[in-house]
């Protein structure tokens, strides 16, 4: 169980924190809230001091330990001293560390932790965070019956809602994905198209000079299949590139490298490049080169 206060932001080295203390939107958001303060003598698991040092807590000593994020945005740097109001009395407390938090963990965080001594007249409330394995609703609710002070909130439904807002987003992704596939397709047939004529002459010459229509076919399917599958490849690189860069820069957490995105990049540009080389010259070796030798 982790301890839980109420507090809200009014000071930093005595100088009051409002709205028009900050420009950006989400400092603002922060500086009209309250924060859900913790207090603790260890570090939590999840944690870990990027800056600074843990609370050395005794007698006097009020310090606080805050998250690196937050405190970037509030401009908040160690040494500095913060006062929070917190259910009508005023607490002066000192930065001495900033924290990395997982986020994703689905445990208890906190933006800022206070040591024991300085929240020790605090009223507290308690939380924690717990996975039940299967159907977790009826043992919610029981226990909310049985103490009617305690309140139960079940994640499980709000993730099954965002599963099915991702799975419909991953809908139209695929469905533009497909769309465009077939947009290369038929540009790529059109390019050929626009160079049948040329393509027909250069085969009618090169069987006159003794080439096989086979060993022209072959040619072709290995032109077709080298350019699509480059072009799979650099598809591939960079969307993989944007990936990297939405999962570091925008949603702040791990990419994991997929050999399979490159894979399916080559084969999946090759087989769309053979269809509309298929597509384009289909008719191309089927004139008889005397004939084609004729008309050019």
């Amino acid at each position: 169980l982790f301890p839980m206060i109420r507090g809200r932001l009014t000071q930093v080295n005595g100088t009051p924190v409002t709205r028009d203390t900050y420009d950006s939107d989400d400092a603002r958001r922060l500086s009209d809230r309250e924060f859900n303060l913790s207090t603790m003598n260890d570090i939590p698991a999840t944690n870990e001091i990027v800056a600074g040092k843990w609370f050395t807590d005794g007698p006097g000593v009020a310090e606080a330990s805050v998250e690196q994020g937050i405190a970037k945005t509030l401009r908040l740097n160690l040494g500095d001293t913060l006062r929070f109001n917190i259910g009508g009395l005023d607490v002066d407390v000192k930065v001495t560390s900033t924290r990395k938090l997982e986020w994703g963990s689905m445990r208890a965080n906190f933006f800022v932790i206070i040591n024991p001594a300085a929240m020790a007249t605090a009223a507290q409330t308690y939380m924690t965070a717990f996975h039940l394995p299967g159907d977790g609703a009826q043992l919610g609710n029981s226990l909310a019956r049985e103490f009617p002070n305690l309140t139960v909130v079940d994640v499980s439904g709000i993730l099954r809602q965002i599963q099915e807002v991702v799975d419909q987003v991953v809908v139209a992704v695929e469905f533009l994905f497909m769309f465009t596939l077939a947009s290369g397709v038929l540009v790529l047939y059109a390019a050929l198209m626009g160079s049948q004529d040329e393509r027909t002459r250069e085969a009618g010459l090169l069987r006159a000079l003794g080439a096989t229509r086979r060993q022209l076919s072959q040619a072709q399917w290995i032109e077709f299949s080298l350019v699509g599958g480059l072009a799979g490849l650099l598809a591939a690189t960079g969307a993989a590139a944007l990936g990297w860069a939405l999962a570091t820069y925008q949603f702040k957490f791990a990419w994991t490298f997929t050999p399979t995105v490159w894979l399916a990049g080559i084969v999946v540009g090759a087989v769309c490049a053979i269809v509309g080389g298929w597509l384009g010259l289909r008719n191309v070796l089927r004139q008889p080169p005397l004939q084609t030798l004729r008309e050019a």
